[in-house]
């Protein structure tokens, strides 16, 4: 499995140091997590990506050329031959669980109790059931059984 990795810091990192801070930095942006959402159900052109999120088409653009520097997308002539389309990469595709969570959240606490929404379902029809963080030993991890190490 091929990575991409950053060379060196970007002057501009919001706190160098902190992998969440780098991680918004380069997508924690709404469209670039609505454009990821969608390539990972299925959206693969321009067109597709503007009319499932109602992005302008320069923002949009925007994005997919951001997405694509950091190796989140790829651009790859598509099968029919005659335009361009895009698919996530294996850096990309590593943020299923970012956005699983996202959407796990957004079920539990975006929504009125009751309220319809779109449900995340496996191969077989089966809701996705919840996940949640464990230790090595098993036990459930939260903000009162973890800390952040600094490097400093």
């Amino acid at each position: 499995m091929s990575r991409t990795t950053l060379r060196a810091p970007s002057p501009d990192w919001t706190d160098p140091d902190c992998p969440v801070a780098r991680t918004l930095d380069l997508v924690g942006d709404r469209w670039s997590l609505l454009v990821v959402r969608d390539a990972m159900d299925g959206a693969r052109s321009f067109t597709e990506f503007q009319r499932r999120t109602g992005i302008a088409r320069n923002i949009l653009t925007d994005r997919l050329r951001k997405l694509i520097a950091h190796g989140v997308l790829a651009q790859r002539t598509a099968p029919s031959g005659r335009r361009q389309e895009y698919v996530l990469t294996d850096v990309g595709r590593d943020l299923f669980p970012v956005i699983l969570t996202l959407r796990q959240w957004g079920e539990r606490h975006a929504f009125a109790p009751g309220e319809t929404h779109s449900t995340l379902v496996d191969q077989h029809g089966a809701p996705v059931p919840e996940i949640a963080p464990t230790g090595a030993d098993g036990a459930l991890l939260d903000t009162d059984t973890t800390h952040v190490q600094k490097t400093r």
